[in-house]
């Protein structure tokens, strides 16, 4: 009998990631909140994607451009072995399958998917900036980011400073939890 070397092929590093997912206009394809549960199972099913973790669904204000309806946020906490510019082309395959149309800078969207946080690297690029730079300015992302951290028991640090020392992940101005 012939001795084989049977090995298990390697582990694929994974890195613990947060996505900002937002939307605030119906098309064809969905509502805002059809938008989100639709890249939530996308992300599910992903073979690059394990422990796919989502907050509850807010609702906020329009940031920046306020003359358009309120938006339909959460937050997404993933481990992946995408590189850091391959997730973020895939945040922009889920926007594209959604159809959203860039009509004007901060305005109306079907699914707006932002790349929050990439484990504990700081990434600045032309198209990809880690942490996202307008995270610590957005209840509407630190809230539902407070969230999976308490679900998740998640330890979650943004440029050495924990969670919890941003106020704005517990101000609740202009938010309401949606389910």
């Amino acid at each position: 009998m012939q001795n084989m070397d049977i090995r298990k092929p390697a582990e694929t590093k994974k890195t613990q990631c947060f996505l900002g997912l937002g939307g605030n206009i119906t098309n064809a394809l969905g509502t805002p909140a059809e938008h989100i549960a639709h890249a939530i199972v996308t992300m599910q099913n992903h073979p690059k994607f394990s422990e796919v973790q989502a907050s509850s669904l807010y609702e906020s204000a329009p940031f920046g451009v306020t003359d358009q309806p309120n938006f339909v946020n959460a937050v997404v906490g993933v481990q992946t072995s995408l590189t850091a510019h391959e997730l973020l082309n895939f945040c922009q395959s889920l926007e594209n399958n959604a159809k959203r149309e860039r009509l004007r800078h901060w305005g109306e969207r079907s699914l707006d998917v932002d790349v929050l946080l990439y484990g504990d690297e700081v990434i600045n690029t032309p198209d990809l900036t880690v942490p996202h730079a307008g995270l610590l300015k957005r209840n509407f992302v630190l809230v539902p980011l407070a969230e999976l951290a308490d679900k998740h028991h998640l330890n979650i640090n943004i440029q050495g400073k924990n969670l919890d020392d941003f106020a704005l992940s517990k101000d609740w101005e202009g938010l309401n939890l949606l389910d």
